[in-house]
């Protein structure tokens, strides 16, 4: 299983269950998602598995952007 912590830009951190936050991003103020995380992608996994965390932003882009006009 794994834990999934969001923070005020849109960050997502995922875990493996029991993990500590890494020293580089602990200075952010993480949330811990409510919700218990039982699968997640074959990338997430992988990288969870060799770093032992996966992070990325989930920041609007241009190109994410939808325009109404």
């Amino acid at each position: 299983m794994f834990d999934v912590y969001r923070n005020d830009k849109r960050g997502l951190l995922v875990l493996s269950t029991g993990s500590a936050v890494p020293a580089l991003y602990s200075a952010h103020t993480w949330r811990k998602s409510r919700k218990r995380v039982l699968k997640v992608s074959n990338e997430i996994k992988s990288t969870v598995q060799a770093q032992g965390y996966y992070i990325r932003s989930l920041r609007a882009t241009k190109e994410r952007m939808i325009y109404v006009k």
